[in-house]
């Protein structure tokens, strides 16, 4: 199959999946590579939409705009006709329109491939979704998902003789760096424990306010700095006020990458404390900034990137004291958190767009 046209489709380009495509623009400069957004604007992320010279990108529908389903349909099985001598990758298997895409792909004889990072162990499974989910799965020729748990989910549904490609979960190392030119590097006493996540449940952030008071009570006295926005936000406040932390507690609100990049370089370490967390993306984030992660088990780049005493550590997302423990670990050790930051660094290439582009590679030149 022809590597002349490569097209990538996302519900919106945000800076990681622009990350992405733009590495495989690097990868394959002969090829006419494309993105296709379905919205200007993410219904889930406030981030900027991203665009790059290296490949071209089209947005099917403006901000503002809320096509219904037979919308949709159309506008992608029209957009799928007249581009469809190419190879597709896309995203949200699950919709009604993207599964229609997918089949079109399939019938007019085009190579197409799924792209996620969910896992079996993500919440509890129900046996008929399962089945669903495999039957709208067979379009696709393959998929690139991210190592071992995302990995076996696909090949659980359907995937077992379809080459399944990693990693799907990456971003530009580069860029972060550059982000974060001319940041503040306070001392290492002066170093405040950040979050970068959405206010909703699945982040468990209850659960770090526990931990972060229980820090405190032991006689920590660094900062925890949330970046993020939701509807949590207001029982957030309260909590922390409820627990006696809230003049030690900084709600920044959601705030764009270069922020993001800025906020991590002056940070001790990144806390992720999900309930439900495919991957994980913050911790590249984290770690192309040399900085280490305490995060749950749940979490999918657990396996990837965190290794125990290495680049970070891993807890119990039910266990408030787990976390407490290991952020007064490293509150006072200087020497341990520069090992934690060196280790960090050295498993940050594991999560860059390079590996993406790699995975992408190893899919179309398939014979």
């Amino acid at each position: 199959m022809s590597q002349s046209r490569l097209i990538f489709l996302w519900n919106n380009f945000g800076p990681m999946h622009a990350d992405r495509v733009e590495a495989v623009a690097r990868r394959f400069p002969e090829a006419e590579v494309q993105g296709i957004e379905l919205f200007a604007q993410d219904v889930t992320y406030d981030w900027e939409s991203d665009s790059r010279a290296a490949f071209d990108k089209t947005t099917l529908f403006g901000a503002g705009e809320t096509p219904g389903l037979m919308r949709r349909l159309r506008t992608l099985l029209r957009m799928g006709w007249a581009r469809r001598r190419a190879t597709w990758f896309l995203c949200h298997y699950e919709r009604p329109e993207v599964f229609a895409l997918a089949l079109l792909l399939r019938l007019t004889g085009q190579r197409v491939f799924t792209m996620g990072c969910s896992k079996f162990d993500d919440k509890p499974r129900r046996a008929r979704s399962e089945w669903l989910k495999s039957l709208v799965l067979r379009p696709y020729h393959g998929a690139i998902s991210t190592e071992r748990r995302a990995a076996d989910y696909f090949r659980f549904l359907g995937f077992s003789k379809r080459p399944v490609a990693s990693p799907y979960n990456t971003l530009s190392i580069a860029r972060m760096r550059a982000q974060a030119q001319g940041a503040d590097e306070p001392a290492f006493a002066e170093r405040p424990w950040v979050i970068v996540a959405r206010l909703v449940e699945k982040k468990n952030l209850r659960m770090a306010l526990e931990a972060y008071a229980l820090y405190r009570a032991a006689g920590g006295t660094r900062a925890l700095e949330i970046c993020g926005n939701g509807p949590l936000e207001a029982s957030l406040k309260a909590r922390a006020a409820e627990l006696n932390i809230q003049d030690h507690v900084v709600f920044h609100g959601f705030i764009q990458t270069e922020a993001i990049s800025k906020t991590l370089a002056r940070s001790l370490a990144l806390l992720l404390p999900s309930l439900e967390e495919q991957f994980g993306n913050v911790v590249i984030e984290a770690q192309a900034l040399s900085r280490p992660v305490l995060l749950s088990e749940t979490c999918g780049a657990r396996e990837l990137l965190v290794q125990d005493w290495v680049g970070g550590f891993a807890f119990p997302h039910d266990a408030p004291e787990s976390l407490a423990g290991y952020m007064s670990l490293l509150d006072q050790d200087e020497a341990l958190w520069a090992r934690l930051s060196q280790g960090a660094a050295e498993a940050a290439p594991r999560g860059d767009v390079a590996a993406f582009a790699e995975a992408v590679a190893s899919l179309v030149e398939r014979p």
